[in-house]
């Protein structure tokens, strides 16, 4: 008979425990604000100072080394989202990502696509701006049912929906709606930078035609580095927006003038990259996928489903209801006569980090969290 005790010893430790010590943070707040910006992971960190070190003492000596950087973010990122790595461009943020289809496509007056109101301006606005030229934007809501979201998308050309709203963290059928633009033939395109690193995506299962995600929330990397997704299928029918040396596929020869595209989503990329930022990002997916996002998903779900129960325990009214299917990492909260600023102020004192939005309260805590951690924040709430 195995006594209690050593059962207990021999129990597997948590998954927050295993990697709590890439997260250096820890020592410092219990940081519940991912869906804004995270903090770095250690290997993203380990890997920018080794770059900047590096340029430091030997300049731009191990280019080589850079452009296998290049490359290993293009692989590390196609194989988190199911792709392939001619489907990969380095971009700067999800907005370039976004914009580059919205303006690359050759809309024509007539044309038609699908959006959703409550999305974060980067992936409302370039859609605002279509009807301007002509094109019909069919706005429906992200709760309407996927009845009204197959009515809405028969012909039309393109649909766009965040994988997890901003605010409420509403985790949309992904799959679903996939299966249904692919059915009546619509582009489909996926901001993914509020879920990506924290639940798994796979663009071919979801017939996910084109997504965008900045490295700098749920995959744990640096600000101003992200990626955009284009499946070959694709990549002809969408220009691109920026023209420089490096779209074309001779750019290692700076004497030609041949303006042929490269065969591959490098054509999205006009110039010299964010290397340092490339370095990190390639470092946080590559950590991301040692993990396993299958892994971490369950684990987030966990936390903000704590954070959820807790704080309506305490009598705060929740954004939206959350459910297995639909909950993410963001909980959004607030309460009558509690100010949702003046409480963000209150936890930032008490070393905790979460965001206030429009008059909301949002948290966002990720896989290295402990459940401490969520006890010690609801602690703090009035």
């Amino acid at each position: 008979m195995v006594s209690v005790k050593n059962a207990n010893s021999s129990a597997a430790p948590a998954v927050w425990e295993r990697f709590a010590h890439q997260f250096p943070v820890r020592a410092n707040r219990i940081y519940l604000n991912h869906a804004a910006v995270s903090p770095l992971c250690k290997p993203a960190a380990d890997a920018m100072k080794h770059l900047a070190d590096d340029c430091l003492h030997f300049g731009s000596l191990h280019y080589d080394e850079w452009l296998a950087a290049y490359e290993g973010l293009r692989v590390a990122a196609a194989r988190l989202i199911g792709a392939n790595r001619n489907e990969i461009a380095s971009v700067k943020n999800t907005s370039e990502g976004i914009a580059t289809v919205a303006i690359g496509l050759n809309w024509k007056p007539g044309d038609r696509m699908v959006a959703f109101r409550e999305e974060f301006p980067a992936n409302y606005y370039p859609w605002k701006r279509l009807e301007e030229k002509g094109v019909a934007v069919t706005w429906l809501s992200v709760g309407d049912s996927l009845e009204r979201i197959e009515e809405a998308t028969r012909g039309a050309r393109l649909l766009s929906i965040s994988f997890v709203q901003f605010l409420s963290g509403y985790r949309a059928p992904i799959r679903e709606i996939g299966e249904i633009c692919h059915r009546n033939q619509c582009i489909y395109m996926v901001d993914a930078i509020q879920g990506m690193g924290a639940f798994p995506i796979d663009v071919r299962a979801c017939h996910i035609d084109t997504l965008a995600a900045d490295g700098h929330k749920w995959m744990m990397g640096p600000e101003g580095c992200g990626i955009l997704y284009i499946s070959e299928a694709l990549q002809d029918q969408v220009d691109p927006v920026e023209f420089g040396w490096t779209n074309v596929a001779g750019y290692n020869d700076y004497a030609s003038r041949d303006m042929a595209l490269r065969p591959d989503a490098g054509r999205y990329e006009c110039g010299t990259l964010n290397t340092i930022g490339i370095y990190g990002l390639k470092a946080a997916i590559e950590f991301l996928l040692e993990v396993e996002v299958g892994v971490i998903a369950p684990v987030v779900q966990n936390l903000g489903d704590r954070i959820a129960e807790g704080v309506q325990a305490k009598g705060y009214e929740l954004f939206i209801p959350r459910t297995a299917e639909t909950g993410a990492g963001i909980v959004s909260f607030r309460k009558a006569g509690v100010d949702a600023m003046e409480l963000v102020v209150r936890l930032k004192k008490a070393g905790i980090s979460v965001a206030p939005r429009a008059g909301w309260v949002r948290t966002s805590p990720h896989f290295y969290i402990s459940p401490a951690d969520i006890e010690r924040f609801l602690e703090e709430l009035p």
